[in-house]
């Protein structure tokens, strides 16, 4: 992307340090001024940087002032406060000396600048520092000009770049041989075109020959709402008529590029904001239309009309708005805000009743995510995160909300680059400043594989109700698939794939199963599956009733709950919960947003075990809990889960045996081959799993699949109004595409 092909704003993204001053989750910043609208002072709005209320400036606007770096700097501080100065006679300002408003006032805030850590003096010895060593530069004087003397040319130019930086631009106007109201408006307008938030100027040299001089001095602009500094060197001319000391004026004064009719603009460009990605580097958001609603700022026919009718539509600060498009080069197309097509389509009527408003169609990866539990969104210019954080209105300004977006909002985004321009009354830009800082954003990897996501969306599209599908490699715990689909069948937990907590039912009773394997348990023992079945006073009942010579192994595959309530007094509570933290239930999981690995309750009790063993009584699992307990299966080492492709993450040894895992495995495999997860059975590489139906509710019902193929796991879970085992159809469905 070009310097002008997005110019001032039609960006898709935020300045990292300074042109975002606001704070939100993730992000850090300054906060903003407040303006009349929002119930700030006028006259503070009304008052430059640097300028006091009463017209009296400290370089630096109450900051230490810069040391000047450049060779024969007269003042090694910059120049003294205007309090402590020595100013030759002037003749009076036209209209009274009250300081000229920059443009219609301070929009911006200056940032704070961190400096060295360097020892600080109290301000007040600061202070007096600072004016010694000016009243030293006086005493030294110049030898061919008698610098202090009356009628010397640095007294005048000390006194017009005071003026200048402090904004009293018609007592600067007054040093001058040219037309007062043309100076003021000219230094005004300067500040106004550069959208500046500061400015500040040193005196370098004065070279005086006879009755003429020429003033050397160094500019520092904070441009683009204090975002980026520009820095240059100027000069100027100057001749004494009848003992006073004037500058010769012309544009070139403001700077050596300007001439006559010429102005100063403002190009701000961003790389596209970069995108969370897959392990392949796909992106993870989807391209989507947007609209670009925007000016020719050199079209309007009234700015101020413009900005405030935009800025009542959209409610935002009319101040900062009118800042942006007068800052604009005047022949691009300056683009104001972003919106999703919904939101086009909702606010287009107000906005195409603004004088000189357009829009522009484009295609961005903003809005659209296959994703977005992880992602999150991205919101665009008048996104509410940014208001109730106060941030400075900034066209092509986006925030991630939720997600990777948000938590990675300073990553994604990078840092503007902005070029300063010198444009010409006809439009054409004949120089440019290319300031530095400037870079694109980095992109997030996420473990996702972008194949297999499209794979299970594909899947849910088919199922009749609403579903969700988490896929995790078992041999290192990265989290390959999450993807879920709302439909017309229920609607599914809140907290989502990672964070949501609900009853497992009999899928639990694979960690049960392991630590009654653990005890020495075998899979072939005899164990009847009876309808009911009272354990500590607690009644248990299932449906149907399977044939007589039932094993424990053949009553883990049907889901037997009656089965396991009565192997359940085998165990004590403590053997459970060995197990249940074996499979990491309980962990803490280093993942970047919220997640749950799940929970079960201290039990105490063959009532309490017995519950627990059949995936209630406490036991609370999210989908992304469940797929890492058939992970722990599949490879025999427990893995917490990864998101991130810079990851690291911890494991275990899983509390078994070889052979009792062996035997666990082979009863997952029965589940699928013969019993309850028969739907999941797939040819070719072996499916191992288990099912499990809770009911929510009256009709309502969840039913799980947990398993793995090869080595990826996976947890499904979809919604039903009937205890049918509907979710291992579509994990069948899902791990088929896969392979």
């Amino acid at each position: 992307m070009t310097a002008h092909s997005r110019e001032r704003g039609s960006h898709v993204g935020r300045p990292r340090t300074h042109g975002l001053p606001f704070t939100v989750p993730g992000l850090s910043g300054p906060g903003t001024s407040a303006s009349p609208r929002d119930g700030g002072s006028s006259e503070a709005a009304a008052t430059p940087p640097g300028a006091s209320a009463r017209g009296s400036v400290a370089p630096g606007a109450g900051q230490e002032p810069p040391v000047a770096s450049w060779p024969g700097a007269f003042t090694p501080g910059g120049m003294p406060p205007r309090g402590g100065e020595v100013r030759p006679p002037a003749a009076p300002a036209p209209g009274g000396s009250a300081p000229v408003p920059r443009g219609n006032g301070s929009r911006h805030r200056k940032p704070p600048q961190r400096r060295a850590s360097a020892p600080r003096l109290p301000k007040n010895v600061r202070l007096a520092v600072a004016l010694v060593l000016a009243a030293g530069v006086l005493g030294l004087g110049f030898l061919d000009g008698g610098f202090g003397g009356e009628g010397s040319p640095e007294q005048t130019v000390q006194a017009f770049l005071l003026d200048w930086q402090g904004a009293h631009y018609a007592q600067a106007a007054a040093l001058t041989d040219g037309a007062a109201p043309d100076v003021t408006a000219q230094l005004a307008a300067s500040y106004t075109d550069l959208d500046a938030s500061n400015e500040t100027f040193a005196m370098l040299a004065v070279k005086q020959h006879g009755t003429t001089a020429v003033a050397t001095y160094a500019a520092t602009v904070d441009v683009a709402q204090g975002g980026q500094q520009w820095s240059y060197v100027g000069h100027f001319g100057l001749t004494a008529r009848g003992g006073t000391w004037v500058v010769n004026w012309a544009p070139s004064v403001i700077n050596p590029s300007l001439g006559a009719g010429d102005r100063f603009a403002v190009a701000t460009s961003f790389a596209p904001r970069a995108s969370v990605v897959g392990m392949d580097g796909k992106p993870l958001l989807a391209k989507s239309a947007d609209y670009r609603i925007g000016v020719y700022p050199g079209k309007l026919k009234n700015a101020v009309a413009t900005a405030t009718a935009f800025s009542e539509v959209i409610n935002l600060d009319e101040q900062q708005v009118l800042g942006q498009i007068q800052a604009s080069p005047p022949g691009g197309y300056l683009a104001l805000l972003t919106l999703s097509p919904a939101d086009f389509r909702a606010l287009w009527p107000k906005l195409a009743k603004v004088p000189g408003l357009s829009y522009q169609q484009e295609s961005n990866r903003l809005f659209s995510s296959s994703v977005q539990e992880i992602t999150g969104t991205v919101d665009t210019e008048d996104s509410g995160v940014l208001r109730q954080e106060g941030a400075a209105y900034q066209p092509g300004m986006t925030v991630g909300v939720g997600g990777l977006e948000q938590t990675y909002q300073d990553t994604l985004i990078g840092t503007p680059t902005t070029t300063v321009e010198v444009v010409s009354a006809t439009g054409h830009v004949k120089k440019q400043w290319t300031l530095q800082g400037g870079h694109a954003g980095t992109p997030v990897a996420t473990t996702l594989n972008v194949q297999q996501q499209d794979s299970a969306l594909d899947a849910l599209a088919g199922a009749p109700n609403s579903a969700e599908i988490v896929a995790v490699d078992s041999a290192t715990g990265a989290i390959r698939v999450l993807a879920s689909r709302t439909a017309g069948g229920g609607q599914l937990p809140s907290g989502g794939l990672l964070n949501a907590r609900v009853e497992p039912g009999m899928a639990f009773s694979i960690v049960s199963a392991a630590a009654l394997l653990s005890t020495g348990v075998a899979a072939n023992i005899p164990l009847p599956c009876e309808p009911v079945a009272d354990v500590g006073g607690v009644t248990f009942t299932y449906q149907p009733v399977t044939a007589p010579g039932s094993t424990f192994a053949m009553d883990f595959a049907n889901g037997c709950d009656t089965a396991f309530a009565t192997m359940s007094r085998t165990l004590t509570a403590r053997q459970l919960t060995t197990a249940e933290r074996g499979f990491g239930v309980g962990s803490s999981w280093a993942l970047r947003l919220p997640s749950f690995s799940g929970s079960a309750s201290a039990v105490s009790g063959d009532a309490d075990v017995a519950a627990q063993a059949t995936g209630t009584g406490g036991v609370l699992m999210s989908p992304l809990g469940m797929a890492t307990v058939a992970a722990e299966v599949a490879s025999g080492t427990g893995h917490s889960p990864l998101l991130l492709s810079t990851d690291s993450p911890t494991t275990w040894q899983m509390p078994l045996s070889s052979a009792a895992l062996v035997e666990l495995r082979q009863m997952m495999r029965l589940a699928v081959t013969s019993g309850a997860a028969h739907a999941a059975d797939l040819t070719g590489t072996p499916v191992y799993g288990q099912a499990g139906v809770v009911q929510t509710g009256k009709g309502s019902y969840l039913s799980w699949f947990v398993g793995y193929r090869g080595s990826l796991a996976v947890a499904v879970l979809e919604t039903g109004t009937s205890a049918s085992q509907a979710a291992a159809s579509l994990a069948g469905s899902f791990l088929k595409t896969v392979g």
